[in-house]
């Protein structure tokens, strides 16, 4: 028996269930719940990612990441440019993850 939670899937999948034959329901997700639907998306897909157990499977994750984060910084007005200016600027005052840096605490200044 098939699922009846509402998931945002890419664009292809119902053509990609009707040629295999796999029964489905879609409906078009309203502006005003994109923001929801695609935060949800990056969660779940980032918990994919987390389970991948092989490179190939990573990689695949990583692209769902990378296209769910685009898609969100479309719905807000943020193009790739702009995200890839604030990504080296952090870099460049804050560094990126490369040393493998784990804060063990972080003690008062007082």
């Amino acid at each position: 028996m098939g699922s009846s939670t509402e998931k945002l899937v890419r664009d292809r999948v119902p053509e990609v269930l009707s040629e295999r034959g796999i029964l489905h329901q879609v409906r078009v997700a309203d502006q005003s719940e994109m923001a929801a639907l695609l935060q949800a998306k990056l969660v779940e897909e980032g918990a994919e990612f987390a389970a991948a157990s092989d490179a190939q499977a990573r990689i695949e994750e990583l692209a769902d990441v990378l296209e769910v984060v685009l898609a969100l910084g479309r719905l807000y007005g943020i193009d790739r440019k702009s995200l890839d200016r604030a990504r080296a600027t952090k870099a460049a005052e804050r560094g990126t993850f490369e040393a493998r840096i784990v804060l063990i605490s972080r003690l008062s200044s007082e």
